[in-house]
């Protein structure tokens, strides 16, 4: 998703979007100089993830009497609250943001289940430290919750450093670790019910930074977390982690069972003139329950030019990995794959799964978004894989570039049965939704100068942030995000700028055309389809439009039913700290996290 664009980072977006000369030097002692230096990179589709991104230009707010908003943005197609049969997961009521959600069941409770994400509630904190507020100090933090009853109910709340919630502990400042921020979460479950947290630890205007992993244990109904393992934690202002997942051996007889997996990207700098370098895959493996690590190693051969790493495991314990990304001199990227047959101490060269067209902002939004795959293997070891690629929308092919005109977003999927050897012709995950075009509603609009703004042309649905999974008898369920709702959004034309101009604005401006997305999931095996979202979902809500999450997650317990995750802004919460800022407590619509779980 890209960069928000805010008078206060209007200048390094403006550099950021440059072409890099050989003498240019960025600053890779910041987030922000990397974000530079990887944005500046010419001829590779490479980005840091929306997560990173968004932290290098995310500025507090300063303390203030409290602030009475003259105008919030909203639409009366906005809903007021996420409506049954989805559940609202986080328990916060203070609108904090959450995104990018990752989700696990336990193999041997399917009502058990652990959904993770960015969780900014720090931000919501009305508590003060040394006289600062907290919502000053916190940032984006490694967040979770959990549920006992298949995903009807969540724990916990969190409400201030005394009161954690569910809160990963010692990774950032205001939950006792030495990070400014943390998120990029993936959680996973072993075969005796521990579950695994992955995540990133990070500091904004410094260069540590590190993967870090937590295990976590259930007595009884409640959960607890054990002090973060941190995997290759550098202080190299020409090293940055980002974008790991993490995946557990949890069958039971495989000869490595419950051994846990971690990938993830390694962008790599010029120490001279803070040029982006490469970007491999990396992996590391813990044969102690997340205690200790192997040695980092990258796994992609030549493919140095990647990101957005999925693990998975089959059933005879062969681990894979899968991931985005191109050779120097390719002319498209691809997903690759490399396996592991002994417990990740070594691997294959590199497969290409199938080249894709690196998607850009769909139309009528401005949300950072990417191609990332997200892969599953099934109980008779077949292999899952699927991401979105722009598509030609006459000829069904890879569009020819990287636009929306004539082209769309669309998730595909491959499978493999031979152990990744060779792959299936790259399918649509959602043909129905495909072959249709967006629905416009709430046209036509009086604009401030009294012309009308009319319903746009028919758009094909662009689909985006695919998720996949298997469950013990092997059905196979994929989820994504369907943009097939489109209606008018009125901009803001002035006001101060952001956090604060999240909440308030000072004048309207135009209408213009805003797309807005459902979640569906498709049982593979049955083919039946089905949106589970309950109401179109506004991006423009959150963050202003700039930052919805990189992923969504789904999964599937013993009992065969899905749990699908993502990111909705259908809830009304009110505001009274946001980022420092003290405002009178004002009603909006925000990021929040939604589930849906069933079968077909």
């Amino acid at each position: 998703m890209k960069l928000m664009q805010s008078r206060l980072c209007w200048a390094l977006v403006a550099a950021a979007m440059l072409p890099v000369a050989w003498g240019q030097t960025h600053d890779v002692n910041t987030l922000a100089g990397k974000v530079a230096s990887v944005r500046g990179t010419a001829g590779l589709q490479i980005r840091f993830s929306a997560f990173i991104e968004e932290e290098s230009v995310d500025n507090g707010a300063p303390s203030a009497p409290p602030i009475t908003p003259v105008i919030v943005l909203s639409s009366p197609l906005d809903g007021s609250s996420i409506l049954p049969p989805a559940v609202t997961v986080n328990q916060d009521t203070a609108g904090a943001p959450q995104n990018e959600t990752s989700i696990a069941v336990d193999p041997n409770n399917p009502n058990r289940v652990v959904a993770s994400m960015n969780d900014y509630v720090t931000r919501t904190w009305s508590c003060f430290i040394a006289g600062v507020p907290c919502s000053a100090l916190g940032d984006g933090y490694s967040g979770t919750y959990f549920s006992n009853d298949g995903g009807s109910t969540w724990c916990c709340v969190s409400s201030d450093p005394s009161h954690l919630g569910t809160l990963i502990p010692g990774v950032e400042r205001l939950t006792g670790g030495v990070y400014d921020a943390g998120g990029d979460p993936a959680v996973a479950f072993d075969s005796k019910g521990h579950v695994y947290y992955a995540g990133l630890g990070f500091n904004r205007t410094t260069p540590p930074n590190t993967v870090t992993v937590s295990k976590g244990t259930f007595t009884g109904s409640n959960l607890a977390w054990s002090a973060p393992t941190f995997i290759n934690a550098t202080t190299a202002p020409s090293t940055l982690n980002d974008k790991e997942w993490i995946a557990v051996d949890s069958h039971p007889g495989s000869p490595f069972q419950d051994r846990v997996y971690v990938s993830w990207t390694r962008f790599i700098f010029n120490a001279h003139n803070g040029a982006y370098v490469q970007s491999p895959i990396a992996f590391a493996y813990s044969k102690d329950g997340g205690a200790t690590f192997s040695a980092p190693q990258l796994i992609v051969g030549n493919v140095l030019y990647g990101q957005g790493s999925h693990p998975t495991v089959g059933p005879d314990g062969t681990v894979y990995v899968f991931w985005d990304g191109s050779t120097r001199l390719a002319t498209l990227d691809s997903i690759w794959m490399v396996k592991s047959a002994d417990g990740g101490v070594t691997w294959s060269k590199p497969v290409a799964v199938a080249p894709l067209v690196d998607i850009i902002p769909i139309a009528n939004t401005e949300f950072r978004n990417n191609s990332f795959p997200a892969a599953a293997a099934a109980p008779d070891g077949t292999l899952y894989v699927n991401w979105s690629s722009l598509m030609s929308d006459a000829t069904g092919a890879l569009c020819p570039a990287q636009t929306n005109s004539g082209c769309h977003a669309a998730v595909l999927y491959s499978k493999s049965t031979d152990g990744g050897a060779t792959w299936s012709k790259p399918a649509l995950a959602f043909p129905a939704l495909d072959a249709v075009t967006r629905t416009p509603i709430g046209y036509p609009v009086t604009q401030p100068d009294g012309t009308q703004l009319k319903a746009p042309a028919p758009r094909r649905v662009d689909t985006l942030f695919p998720a996949i999974t298997t469950s013990p008898s092997g059905r196979v369920y994929m989820s994504a995000y369907a943009a097939d709702v489109v209606s008018p959004w009125q901009l803001c034309a002035a006001g101060p700028p952001p956090p604060v101009g999240r909440i308030t604005c000072d004048t309207l401006g135009n209408y213009i055309d805003n797309a807005r997305l459902d979640y569906v999931v498709r049982d593979l095996t049955t083919d039946a389809t089905s949106i589970v979202s309950t109401h179109p979902i506004n991006t423009r809500n959150g963050f202003g439009g700039g930052f919805f999450g990189d992923y969504t997650d789904i999964a599937a317990g013993s009992d065969e039913r899905f749990h699908a995750l993502w990111t909705d802004s259908n809830n009304k919460q009110s505001v009274v700290w946001f980022y420092g800022a003290q405002f009178v407590p004002t009603q909006i619509n925000q990021e929040d996290i939604a589930t849906a779980s069933g079968t077909f």
